[in-house]
């Protein structure tokens, strides 16, 4: 809806204070005291609608037309937490039909997608209907406007988590990596579930392979590279750093000139991991001068904002390395 259609007088909307059905109500104008240091320039229906939503309140009318009371104020303004909470009550006690209030939040949402008020009443009233049949279609269709949605993506998670919808969730997931395969929001969706099935062996090595096919597409992509590092991270029996595979998956991209910060960002970590687990003195030598040089070249050349970061990550391993 547009600010004019919402805000402006119309010939289809008809003000309270001329409607019979509410002449028994004596509106309550906003009290912003004597001298406001900067008042607020309300729109006239703005000013009505709200005028008679705190009679109502002050009142605690819970009734059928104080429910379309509320349907004016959050059309008018849609994160007003307090007109939300009013209205579930008003739900609850009148014994309305849930299932219209989520026809109704269809509409409300999808006008207004990243409002938190929205979808926090949307959550509450599929608790009360115990009822997530429409809930994975509507975050769908709205990450299809917006695929980094972030309360659609909680709205989602909480749905797959309380009403145990994970099933389908990997599908899904891995249709909106394939559209865009920087969707740091889409990554994030994909650990979420795999962690509740839990990270066998098998898993991270399915998933590892999956990540490193995904980077081959698209070297320079931070999403799969922090993937990568959250998915080792899963292993039990070995260390992050002493994937074989990874390494030397790394290193070819190295050898073939990517230069990726987060390659050799990747790099620094598991040499300089190994480098504090060998034993070997010349070994260790060869693994400390690699991360010396990428270091350099972090501070240097590709990751210039952090300079000092990588100068202090040299100076850290050769400071372990002498406590050796």
């Amino acid at each position: 809806m547009s600010e004019s259609d919402s805000d402006d007088w119309s010939e289809e909307w008809v003000p309270y204070s001329q409607r019979n059905e509410w002449s028994d109500v004596t509106p309550i104008p906003q009290d912003d005291g004597e001298h406001p240091v900067v008042a607020i320039a309300y729109s006239p229906k703005f000013r009505e609608v709200f005028d008679y939503f705190r009679a109502v309140l002050a009142h605690k009318e819970k009734s059928r037309r104080a429910l379309e009371l509320t349907a004016d104020a959050l059309r008018l303004n849609p994160a007003n937490y307090t007109v939300w909470q009013y209205r579930r009550n008003i739900l609850r006690a009148l014994d309305c039909d849930l299932y219209e209030e989520l026809n109704y939040l269809d509409e409300v949402i999808r006008d207004n997608a990243k409002n938190y008020q929205v979808w926090h009443h949307r959550r509450v009233i599929v608790e009360m209907l115990n009822d997530s049949s429409k809930e994975l279609e509507l975050t769908k269709i709205a990450l299809e406007r917006d695929n980094k949605n972030y309360h659609a993506w909680q709205h989602r998670q909480w749905a797959i988590k309380t009403f145990d919808l994970f099933e389908n969730e990997l599908t899904f997931v891995d249709r909106l990596i394939a559209e865009d395969i920087r969707n740091n929001s889409a990554w994030n969706q994909r650990f979420f579930v795999l962690k509740h099935f839990g990270f066998t062996p098998e898993v991270v090595q399915r998933e590892t392979q999956y990540t490193m096919n995904r980077i081959r597409v698209v070297k320079n992509n931070e999403s799969a590279w922090n993937y990568l590092g959250g998915i080792l991270r899963q292993c039990a029996d070995e260390s992050y750093n002493q994937n074989s595979d990874v390494l030397a998956f790394c290193e070819e991209l190295y050898a073939n000139g990517v230069r990726s910060p987060y390659l050799l960002a990747f790099l620094i970590d598991m040499y300089r991991e190994q480098c504090l687990q060998q034993c070997d003195t010349a070994e260790s030598e060869v693994l400390s001068r690699k991360v010396y040089n990428l270091c350099s070249d972090m501070s240097k050349t590709h990751d210039i904002v952090r300079s000092k970061y990588w100068q202090y990550v040299a100076d850290q391993l050769k400071s372990k390395l002498s406590q050796k």
